[in-house]
């Protein structure tokens, strides 16, 4: 991977594996450990995440028999991106794959014309797609 390219760290792709788990059944609340054995995410990172989605108002939490986490439905047409600056703050895609310092359109460097294709699409998967769209099978 190159070094200056932005990705969506793991606790941002974790937390839209729970969310796509979730949406996948908006209307069932799913227990912890179900989601940590169906998602192999280790139960304590789990249970941080869980805890910044339900702060955020993504999903709701309830303690007892019967309970667990349930994705909020207006949660279901908010857009990915939104999820994965909770965790990672806002993308900078703007950042050269060589590092390069004057690395535009005047000065590019050897993958800047397909570095710019890359990171338009990866912004607009970021606006377009849905916690619902995770939640589709196939």
């Amino acid at each position: 991977m190159l070094k200056g390219v932005d990705v969506i760290s793991q606790t941002a792709r974790y937390a839209l594996r729970i969310l796509g788990l979730l949406a996948a059944k908006p209307e069932r609340w799913a227990l912890g450990k179900d989601i940590a054995a169906e998602t192999g995410i280790p139960a304590n990172y789990l249970s941080k995440i869980l805890n910044q989605l339900r702060k955020r108002g993504l999903v709701q939490s309830q303690k007892g028999w019967g309970g667990g986490f349930l994705v909020e439905r207006r949660t279901l047409g908010t857009p990915i991106g939104e999820v994965v600056e909770v965790f990672d703050g806002k993308a900078d895609n703007g950042r050269c794959v060589f590092e390069l310092q004057a690395c535009d359109a005047e000065h590019p460097c050897p993958l800047h014309h397909w570095w710019d294709r890359v990171r338009r699409e990866y912004q607009a998967m970021l606006t377009t797609v849905t916690i619902g769209d995770l939640g589709q099978k196939g």
